[in-house]
């Protein structure tokens, strides 16, 4: 895949750095800043060129007309809307532009069609989401959605004491919940996909998948959810908090801000009526004790300050907060709380990085295809497809157990309209349906490829 990259900032060096790992990709970057190119030609295997990412004879030099995707990812969001125009007028096949103003966040949609853009992503609207999914699962190790959020996918590690040990997955759809699926197991360096008899055991770490709610009510089952969040603290206004605190508040949760800026405060007040918003520093324990810490079911760290956000973390889980999320930007910080056990952790850079590439192993994968998301999971080892069937297939409308399945895939979820359905047997692939699919060593370009060849039952 020819991939141009515009801006060499922190997104743009970690997504050449992924995707120039893959030897079938061609990465361009473009930059004015000739001290970020010259480190990232040190470092990686890619083309880089000094100039202008919107300009018509840059792209033109960068050979535009052959690129499979544009990525514009610079500092500025007007920037980034006529690079992804420009690249898509001059021939490029995709476009992915970074667009942050919550402003331009309302009209995602609107944009996309005028500028021709393939895929908008607001950094901090996804990591208000991913913090989301922490503070919801502070368990998990991995959560993931599917069909615009309908359904999610979420890792539980298996501890001893774990009330699936010792169960067959059978025995778990009876016993426990049959509206989710365990559709992959992690055990030592295996990827497996489990059938029916499979065993849990210790150290195991389960992928569940199913409707937001149905998983919810599986982890309170297993004894794995605490109390609904009910009061979380924030400290730090930037564009996630603000994003954050929105989302919280769509869910009925109380959310109290605490940011330095009293012109930042008066701005937060106008935009979240429903929080409470405080001037301080958030980083003075004695502050967040004031503001009842210990009475908070959620703590969030998201000042522009690691350290700060660290610290603030642990005075937090010291205060006995159940649930505790920090910002940290350094990747040498990531790697040694890591070490340590801190898992609790969120990366902008990493986080806006992983989300592009998971768009593009899809673009990859599609081929021309209905791939519309693709996840690896359970270390590498699997995958998690989701296939839109939008073009009538040899396989449609027949049941389950007739089709012959490659064993290396599972279905796992089907989508129709806003049914999720956990399938058996009987149940059939339907024209518009969304299959989420789990595949082990096998390329999955069309719904078709999950059959083995020359099956009888769908010739």
């Amino acid at each position: 895949m020819n991939v141009i990259i515009i801006g060499d900032g922190k997104v743009g060096f970690t997504l050449a750095e992924q995707l120039s790992h893959d030897e079938s990709n061609n990465v361009t970057i473009i930059d004015k800043n000739t001290q970020a190119l010259r480190q990232t030609m040190e470092r990686l295997d890619v083309r880089c060129i000094k100039g202008n990412g919107a300009s018509v004879e840059t792209m033109i030099n960068a050979g535009i007309e052959e690129m499979d995707l544009l990525i514009a990812a610079t500092s500025m969001d007007e920037m980034n809307m006529v690079c992804a125009l420009t690249g898509k007028k001059l021939g490029a096949k995709q476009t992915i532009a970074r667009i942050r103003d919550p402003e331009y966040a309302k009209e995602v949609d609107r944009l996309k069609e005028v500028f021709g853009i393939s895929m908008v992503i607001n950094p901090e609207q996804v990591l208000a989401g991913e913090i989301i999914k922490m503070l919801e699962y502070p368990d998990s190790a991995e959560v993931e959605t599917f069909a615009k959020g309908r359904v999610e996918l979420l890792q539980i590690d298996i501890l001893e004491e774990s009330a699936l040990c010792g169960m067959r997955v059978a025995q778990i759809a009876k016993k426990i919940s049959g509206d989710v699926l365990i559709g992959a197991v992690l055990r030592g360096d295996e990827g497996i996909i489990p059938k029916g008899d499979f065993l849990i055991e210790p150290h195991d770490s389960i992928y569940i998948l199913g409707r937001h709610s149905k998983v919810s009510a599986f982890c309170r089952k297993i004894g794995l959810r605490s109390s609904r969040l009910r009061h979380v603290m924030i400290i730090g206004g930037g564009r996630t908090a603000y994003y954050l605190a929105k989302f919280l508040n769509e869910i009925d949760v109380k959310v109290k801000i605490i940011e330095r800026s009293t012109e930042r405060c008066h701005q937060l007040a106008e935009m979240l009526p429903n929080a409470v918003i405080l001037e301080g520093d958030g980083s003075d324990d004695q502050v967040l004790l004031e503001e009842s810490l210990s009475d908070m079911d959620g703590f969030v760290a998201l000042t522009g300050m690691d350290e700060e956000n660290l610290m603030a973390m642990l005075l937090a889980k010291r205060a006995g907060v159940p649930k505790t999320v920090a910002k940290i930007n350094r990747q040498s910080y990531l790697e040694i709380l890591g070490e340590m056990g801190i898992n609790n952790i969120v990366s902008p850079k990493s986080i806006t990085a992983n989300y592009i590439l998971r768009y593009v192993r899809g673009l990859k994968n599609a081929v021309g295809n209905p791939v519309d998301a693709l996840y690896r999971i359970v270390d590498g080892k699997l995958e998690a497809i989701e296939i839109v069937v939008d073009n009538p297939v040899s396989l449609l409308d027949i049941p389950i157990k007739k089709l012959d399945i490659n064993p290396a895939v599972l279905i796992a979820v089907l989508v129709r309209e806003s049914e999720v359905i956990i399938p058996h047997g009987n149940d059939c692939v339907r024209l518009h349906d969304r299959v989420i699919l789990f595949a082990r060593d096998i390329e999955i370009t069309s719904l078709e490829d999950i059959v083995l060849p020359y099956s009888e039952e769908i010739i």
